[in-house]
């Protein structure tokens, strides 16, 4: 039978630099299947496991790990090896104490940060799309692939503080100047700086914002940007 569902492997010089595999080792290496993050900006669980964190040793461990329900993913029993894991997910594994979420970095795009027990039910999500449905009622779709139906009033480009897996929203943090913003892709990934003014979009340019990173200011896309609090991070990323 021919599968419809893309192939299940990838090569090793095509994988995204961050997943930290050996491009030589062999020639293969499993892929992400579709699903909530995009394939660029996530890792399949298996190399998570055993490329990532070096938790298992072989594919085989981490099959025999992921087969029997010992990984949990913001708190769903996830048993793929293909399932993609991306930008503050939290990932629990049975008989380990740690706790590990996802984070951008300055050398890497995502990378796995232990987090404290209390903090393994909340997530920070990026507003995508949102679009109104009847009597005020909100469907709002978040980096992660996820969407939930609300009241709360956000805007595309906010971010929201939500318990996991019951997707509660906990806390709406704005796009707006004054707040701090977190770089997730680009040259500047990981860094955290002050939003100074906000752009519109033009014809020919994306809105954009303008956060100050130290002692320099830059102007990139605001759509690499996620508000993380006003002060300090409302989550632990560090």
């Amino acid at each position: 039978m021919v599968s419809i569902a893309g192939s299940k492997k990838l090569k090793r010089q095509m994988a995204p630099q961050f997943w930290g595999i050996g491009r030589k080792e062999k020639r293969f290496v499993i892929t992400v299947k579709p699903g909530s993050h995009k394939k660029s900006f996530s890792v399949p669980t298996a190399v998570f496991l055993r490329d990532m964190l070096s938790i298992v040793t072989s594919l085989r461990e981490a099959k025999a790990s992921i087969y029997s329900g010992r990984v949990k993913i913001d708190g769903v029993v996830r048993k793929s090896l293909h399932h993609s894991i991306g930008l503050m997910d939290v990932v629990e594994l049975t008989d380990v104490s740690d706790i590990y979420r996802l984070v951008p970095t300055e050398d890497k795009l995502l990378k796995p940060i232990k987090i404290n027990e209390s903090e393994k039910s909340k997530k920070l999500v990026r507003v995508t799309t949102k679009t109104t449905l009847n009597k005020g009622k909100l469907q709002i779709g978040f980096h992660d692939g996820r969407s939930i139906i609300s009241d709360t009033k956000v805007n595309v480009g906010d971010a929201c503080l939500i318990q996991v897996p019951e997707q509660k929203i906990l806390e709406v943090i704005k796009l707006e100047t004054g707040i701090q913003g977190l770089v997730t892709r680009g040259n500047n990934a990981g860094q955290i700086g002050k939003i100074e003014s906000i752009e519109e979009g033009t014809f020919i340019l994306p809105k954009r914002v303008i956060l100050t990173l130290g002692d320099r200011k830059i102007e990139i896309p605001a759509d690499i940007i996620m508000p993380i609090g006003k002060q300090e991070p409302i989550i632990q990323l560090k």
